[in-house]
């Protein structure tokens, strides 16, 4: 009989708020402007393929006001050593004061759009793009901005069950008060050193170059697993499997490798019955369109193909966790 294995995708929504100084919009706005465009596409194209995605989204973007954002702020703010990783003060005073007039910081419309689509989920991105490794605030700080951001999803008729942490920082403390606020799994990092949870101080110059390599050549392995290797305690660690990078201008003679990579370790993973979460941001497709769609449903073409031969199959990342709980019983 052959064995079920899974695609997860999951993708980090947060707009500017990820991106925190002051030259961002020029140098990146039309990337987050785009996103208006590409996740419209995103979202019929997994339709489509039958994909079930989990859409890890930043609290403020639930927000309809600036008096919306700062009503359901905690009261007492993280205080980083620095102060541009602070989306307070300065930086939240400057936003406009809805959607119609500041589209880099607001998102109402396009998560109205995605509630309608049941079969994706809406994850947590933390309230305010919480950076829990960066110098400065420490886990009661995680706390305040994790129940603000579920206090913000209730009010829009989402309960959120699954995290991804900006940057993918974490540490044991904010596992445990995750699981406090009724979030049962996480996106944790590919097994390997250079993808090492860690600050931006600790980030080298030869780790991110061992991590582009890795997107073309497989040094570090296919990074696809099995319900019984994730851990069994909550919250559940479904593991990164492929961070799919954008297209790149000076790297597309490099596009078939990099494909390559990403479809044998679906073919992996579907062979033997393992899971594969490939993952990115909305806003990585917000320009060069026609060029990251087009290697994009190369991907999904070969999802079908696995589908087809091996019952390959596509969940969300809450559905894995509740296969993980009905295992353990």
């Amino acid at each position: 009989m052959k064995k079920n294995g899974t695609l997860v995708i999951s993708l980090d929504f947060e707009l500017l708020w990820g991106m925190r100084d002051k030259e961002t919009i020029k140098t990146y706005g039309d990337n987050i402007l785009g996103v208006r465009d590409a996740m419209p596409k995103m979202i019929e194209l997994f339709n489509e393929f039958e994909i079930n995605a989990t859409f890890s989204i930043v609290g403020f973007l639930f927000a309809k006001s600036k008096n919306e954002i700062l009503s359901y702020s905690p009261d007492i703010k993280p205080k980083y050593n620095n102060n541009n990783l602070s989306p307070y003060n300065l930086y939240l005073n400057n936003i406009g004061n809805d959607e119609s007039t500041d589209q880099y910081h607001y998102a109402s419309s396009l998560i109205e759009e995605l509630k309608k689509h049941k079969n994706h989920e809406i994850s947590t991105h933390t309230f305010s793009h919480f950076y829990c490794l960066e110098k400065g605030p420490d886990v009661t700080d995680f706390k305040r901005d994790l129940t603000s951001a579920t206090n913000i999803a209730k009010k829009n008729d989402v309960v959120l069950k699954s995290i991804i942490f900006p940057r993918n920082q974490y540490g044991k403390d904010h596992l445990t008060t995750c699981v406090d606020l009724g979030i049962n799994s996480f996106r944790g990092n590919e097994d390997v050193w250079f993808h090492k949870s860690e600050n931006r101080e600790d980030e080298t110059i030869f780790k991110r170059l061992f991590r582009l390599a890795d997107a073309y050549i497989n040094i570090s392995g296919h990074h696809c697993y099995s319900l019984d290797q994730i851990n069994k305690t909550l919250p559940y660690n479904i593991p990164s499997s492929r961070f799919l990078r954008p297209y790149n201008s000076k790297l597309k003679i490099l596009d078939k490798l990099k494909l390559k990579r990403i479809k044998k370790s679906m073919s992996y993973a579907a062979k033997n019955g393992l899971i594969y979460h490939l993952w990115w941001h909305p806003h990585n497709f917000g320009v060069s369109q026609i060029e990251n769609f087009e290697f994009f449903k190369k991907i999904l073409a070969h999802y079908s193909t696995l589908k087809a031969k091996y019952n390959f199959e596509s969940t969300t990342m809450n559905d894995i966790a509740k296969r993980i709980a009905h295992k353990n019983g």
